[in-house]
């Protein structure tokens, strides 16, 4: 764990009901997440990711965009995305977007690459399914290449190559800062280390414990690289009300709303209360008053000796005030109590 660890939010722009219990325009809910970030930057939050999704239950599939109004509208806090989509968009284009909101941002912007766990857009741009794991592996090497902004000559089967070629415009700080988000496989691990790039763990259910191993073999990887240790971090979905019970009846019927679709979808039969309840007592659901979510949040951060915690703050249909709730509790609470049981616990040794 690193001597300033970071604590972050991300939301997939999800799309949420109002007063009326009717779902809002997907313009307001961008409104809303824009309105999201400005509070998460007056608490001092240090970063704010948004997710890129293709389909009717999230409103955002251009984060970029979204980030950049936000950039206006904010003074500290990071920006990333939660993820992008690599396999599906064009790493030159990737570059060039976040390279715009670096300068208009003063140099906050981020990115967190991934597969993706939606694949709307594969058959929306003209990509075939068959080629997932080729065209991110593909996509992640040019990127490596163009990160270091210098003339990129590279050659791949699926896209043209480049050839001594620039892409503009060049960041202040010569590079972005770069993430790969990992769901939960070792050779994803090794790859996000051979590229010498941020890990980012997705831990949505089980025991967060249970990635230690992940963690270890990055840092292992790293080594073996002659590489020197690269942040971790990890992205959990949670909701903080200012009582444990407040907080799971709030979250539970828009929780069990948003992975019953999702399970509809996959095949997974519907989830149930205790199952819900499993995952908030020891599981990656941080849901609670700000006191148990700070615990937990600090027994995750201290066992696996990451270096960020990411909150996923929304969550289905949840509406947008308990969205602003969660901010606020997370950035004036949560993340001091979480800095003060550190302060008294020896964090966990970097795994080598």
């Amino acid at each position: 764990m690193s001597a300033h660890l970071e604590f972050a939010i991300d939301t997939f722009g999800d799309v949420t009901v109002g007063a009326d219990g009717n779902r809002l325009p997907y313009a307001q809910v961008i409104r809303n997440v824009v309105e999201e970030a400005v509070l998460a930057d007056s608490v001092g939050i240090d970063a704010f990711g948004i997710g890129e999704h293709h389909r009717d239950d999230f409103a955002v599939s251009a984060p970029e965009i979204v980030l950049a109004t936000i950039a206006g509208r904010t003074e500290r806090i990071r920006l990333f995305t939660a993820v992008t989509v690599l396999s599906s968009d064009d790493p030159v284009r990737v570059f060039e977007k976040f390279a715009t909101l670096d300068a208009v941002s003063n140099g906050r912007a981020e990115i967190i690459l991934g597969r993706g766990s939606f694949t709307e857009s594969f058959p929306l741009f003209g990509y075939d399914l068959s080629q997932y794991e080729e065209l991110f592996e593909e996509k992640l090497d040019l990127l490596s290449h163009l990160l270091d902004e210098g003339p990129v000559t590279w050659q791949g089967r699926l896209r043209p190559g480049l050839t001594g070629q620039h892409v503009y415009p060049k960041t202040e700080s010569g590079r972005l800062r770069t993430w790969v988000g990992v769901g939960g496989s070792p050779e994803s691990v090794v790859r996000a280390a051979r590229y010498r790039m941020p890990l980012m763990l997705a831990i949505i259910g089980g025991q967060p414990e249970r990635f230690a191993p992940y963690v270890d073999l990055y840092h292992r990887a790293l080594a073996k690289l002659e590489v020197p240790l690269l942040p971790v971090g990890v992205h959990s979905p949670g909701h903080i009300a200012e009582t444990d019970a407040g907080a799971r009846e709030e979250l539970w019927p828009h929780y069990k709303a948003m992975h019953d679709r999702i399970g509809r979808e996959r095949g997974w039969g519907p989830t149930t209360r205790a199952r819900f309840e499993a995952e908030a007592d020891e599981g990656a659901l941080y849901v609670g008053s700000p006191e148990t979510v700070a615990a937990k949040i600090a027994k995750t951060v201290g066992g696996l000796g990451v270096d960020r915690f990411e909150l996923k703050y929304s969550s289905g249909t949840l509406p947008h005030e308990s969205l602003m709730t969660t901010i606020r509790l997370y950035g004036e609470e949560v993340v001091p109590r979480v800095r003060e049981l550190l302060s008294e616990t020896p964090a966990a040794a970097p795994a080598g």
